[in-house]
């Protein structure tokens, strides 16, 4: 009987023709790696090629370093090339300037706008047809879901039947319902503060062309309860110009400092403020009495006592300038945003746009991860193959943005 493994004497040729090859392609290989090695070392040797990679690795991980490793004939260029740059900086600084008079001639522009925009929201003025000619696609559907619910209800009380039937007095709660639907806002309206704001009926901006350029936000509020102010107001002093000690830090106009105003709070009516007890105990003799403090409470109207600025910037702590900074961001925001475009706010139009905005930028991320993981799974993969990432559409982003 003939032993199986010699019975193919084939695919021991097979076998060993391939052991063969592999052992060639290892030899190869390591001829290639050896070869590189080599090549490496070599070049490690070449001063010059080491003087280069130096200066890569300088310029990557410390400009300051790079520039310092230059000859004095180019520094002395550079330095030509940054009062060219402070000239540009002047000319931008001057373009601002004349950006915000535009903005103070076409603020009287804007202003019976939304004068009339007041006296609708406030039910002075009922506005004509032809003035509610606007299209709404989805106006018949919101209607008739509101009427299902109010059938779902059942409501019988015959107290809430007649408010029902009572007419809108304008706009109930506008201002009000602008600020909570925004997030930046609703953080600053607590619970006791609504019923105050249920009073604001409007908010302006009046602007200051210069010595000091700047603007002052004024909201007006109806006679109530809480204080006797009819206008509060909020003054923003801007900058327009490069600072001496870093002027290639400017990008444009910048808030520096801001001043609120006094609230005549009628007597108990203060929400800016808490009254606290606190016992405590005598070091000797153990008796115990309890003190009442009074103390601050977050409200929305606390925007109208912001911390003061010392003169030198260089001296205001962190938990100050963090202030500061949250409360000029506030502040733009109102001015750019919320004033021109509080019907959109008040619709949520505004916000739908605002994260669309968003939902882009993630959606960005996620297509990059998924173009790097798509790279590392196909080893045959090449940037200069792949048609559906054109380099035109990052450049047209970088134009857009």
């Amino acid at each position: 009987m003939a032993d199986p493994q010699t019975q193919n004497p084939e695919k021991d040729v097979e076998a060993a023709e391939v052991g063969d090859a592999e052992n060639e392609q290892f030899e190869v290989v390591g001829e290639e790696e050896n070869a590189a090695n080599e090549l490496t070392n070599q070049l490690m040797k070449n001063p010059e090629v080491l003087a280069a990679l130096q200066s890569r690795l300088t310029m990557a991980t410390s400009p300051a370093l790079y520039i310092a490793s230059l000859p004095s004939a180019v520094k002395r260029r550079l330095k030509a090339l940054k009062k060219i740059q402070l000239e540009t900086t002047k000319i931008e600084a001057k373009f601002y300037e004349e950006v915000h008079a535009l903005e103070c001639k076409y603020a009287t522009y804007y202003q019976p706008h939304y004068e009339k925009r007041r006296i609708i929201t406030t039910g002075s003025y009922e506005p004509l047809d032809t003035e509610c000619d606007w299209p709404s696609d989805n106006e018949k559907e919101m209607e008739d879901a509101a009427e299902d619910v109010k059938h779902k209800l059942k409501i019988e009380d015959a107290k809430d039947k007649e408010n029902a039937e009572e007419p809108a007095k304008g706009i109930p709660d506008f201002w009000l319902v602008v600020f909570k639907n925004v997030d930046l806002l609703s953080d600053m309206v607590h619970e006791h503060d609504e019923p105050i704001l249920k009073f604001l009926r409007d908010i302006k901006v009046k602007f200051s062309e210069s010595n000091p350029m700047g603007f002052t936000l004024e909201f007006y509020f109806e006679s109530n309860e809480y204080f006797s102010n009819t206008v509060l107001t909020k003054e923003y002093e801007m900058r327009c110009e490069p600072e001496e000690a870093e002027p290639f830090s400017f990008d444009g106009p910048e808030i520096v400092k801001c001043k609120g105003c006094t609230i005549d709070w009628k007597k108990g009516k203060n929400v800016t403020v808490k009254t606290v007890k606190k016992k405590q105990k005598h070091k000797s003799h153990g008796g115990v009495r309890t003190i009442t403090k009074t103390v601050q409470n977050d409200s929305f109207f606390n925007f109208f006592n912001p911390p003061i600025a010392p003169e030198a910037l260089n001296e205001i702590d962190d938990d100050t300038q963090s202030l500061m900074a949250s409360d000029f961001e506030i502040g733009h925001f109102i001015r750019e945003r919320i004033v021109p475009r509080a019907v959109l706010y008040f619709t949520g139009e505004a916000l739908d746009d605002d994260d669309f905005e968003e939902e882009g930028e993630e959606e960005g991320d996620d297509d990059d991860e998924n173009m790097e993981d798509d790279e590392d799974d196909d080893p045959d993969y090449s940037p200069s193959n792949d048609k559906s990432g054109k380099k035109g559409a990052n450049a047209s982003e970088c134009k857009q943005q």
